[in-house]
């Protein structure tokens, strides 16, 4: 009988634990997720760096940086379009919380984000299975980690997949995770409140429902 494969095991460990912990978090209260965000946060940047990989593998590097700059333009004249559709569809209106202070924590997170999906969740889902696969499992436990908002969830499901596809192709995070902040404000403010509750998931957004109902 062939012997388990230790760093095979050590992959599926890491995801199922790291998936757990990261949803577990999302649908805590309020005051419990911002006591364990920062501990999971460490942790998953520790497990990360645990591989010794340097800045380009990560992607954090100038590797592949000037190849994917048309990324971000391609997606502001995405977003460009998106807000013309919904000024004449009357669905536009201002970012909830729209000080600079907001936007740039918001953009940061959509750094982390893509951080988590390539470096952590990608690169363990590409040692289990083929490309393709693994392209789409990430892309789906991506989408599926912002339930029960099912407009978010289908956007991130797009928006997840391709992100592995052109980080395979490129190698780089930056543009990634400029792309993603830019889109995400895009879509706050294109897509009406009472459907995404301010890009709330989890447990915040049932609770905004029911605060909305009342």
């Amino acid at each position: 009988m062939p012997r388990a494969n230790p760093s095979r095991a050590r992959d599926v460990i890491e995801l199922v634990l790291g998936y757990a912990l990261i949803v577990g978090i999302i649908w805590s209260p309020d005051r419990l997720q911002r006591i364990l965000s920062p501990f999971a946060l460490a942790l998953t940047l520790l497990a990360v760096l645990a591989r010794r990989k340097n800045r380009d593998e990560l992607g954090v590097g100038a590797h592949g940086l000037r190849e994917s700059l048309w990324i971000l333009p391609a997606a502001i004249v995405l977003g460009a379009v998106s807000i013309f559709v919904a000024a004449k569809s009357g669905t536009l209106h201002p970012l909830y919380k729209g000080d600079l202070k907001h936007i740039l924590g918001y953009v940061l997170w959509t750094i982390y984000q893509q951080f988590l999906l390539q470096d952590f969740f990608m690169d363990r889902l590409l040692r289990m299975m083929p490309s393709g696969a693994a392209v789409t499992t990430a892309g789906v436990l991506f989408a599926t980690a912002h339930l029960p908002n099912l407009v978010l969830t289908a956007a991130c499901v797009v928006w997840g997949i391709v992100s592995c596809v052109l980080f395979r192709r490129y190698g780089n995070l930056w543009m990634l995770g400029f792309t993603q902040g830019m889109l995400g404000l895009c879509f706050a403010i294109c897509v009406p409140d009472s459907l995404h509750h301010h890009l709330r998931v989890g447990l915040g957004y049932l609770r905004y429902r029911s605060l909305m109902t009342k």
